[in-house]
């Protein structure tokens, strides 16, 4: 498992690679700077600049996460929403075809292990209040708000 820092828009990001791809993308208050050479770590690194000027929609680098098999079908399912829209709770979950599950898929997107690449912040509330968010709703708040400036069009209908 390789392991680096990175510094962003939103504070430090640590993110965990393995043979397979990103397992964990996440924020990270401590003073602890972690710089191992890993060509997913550099990919990672590349892609998240490039997102956050306004250059990116999609990420190409590939994701291990880590979890059950239930939590990986959340998490895959987050990562079809098109960026500048949202999608509510409600919605996730019929997506998934579990149409009563709104809880489980909610706890589910909080045990996200990578974020940003698997868009968790593109779920909100069915009252189109944010909900919550494991780094903060106002990093969710941002990351729409980046979203929003970079596609414009899209976000007009940010509840699909």
């Amino acid at each position: 498992m390789a392991k680096a820092s990175f510094h962003s828009l939103l504070g430090k990001l640590v993110a965990e690679v393995d043979e397979s791809g990103v397992c964990s993308l996440g924020f990270d208050e401590s003073s602890e700077n972690f710089n191992d050479e890993h060509p997913f770590l550099k990919q990672l690194e590349e892609e998240l600049k490039e997102y956050f000027m306004g250059e990116r929609t999609t990420f190409d680098v590939p994701l291990n996460p880590k979890g059950t098999e239930f939590q990986r079908v959340v998490w895959s399912c987050l990562c079809s929403i098109p960026y500048g829209h949202t999608i509510s709770y409600t919605q996730e979950a019929k997506m998934i075809k579990r149409p009563t599950a709104m809880r489980a898929v909610a706890n589910a997107n909080g045990k996200n292990p990578i974020a940003i690449i698997i868009p968790c912040h593109r779920v909100i509330a069915k009252d189109r209040s944010l909900g919550g968010y494991s780094g903060g709703l106002w990093r969710k708040e941002f990351l729409l708000d980046l979203e929003k400036k970079t596609d414009e069009s899209c976000y007009s209908n940010r509840l699909i």
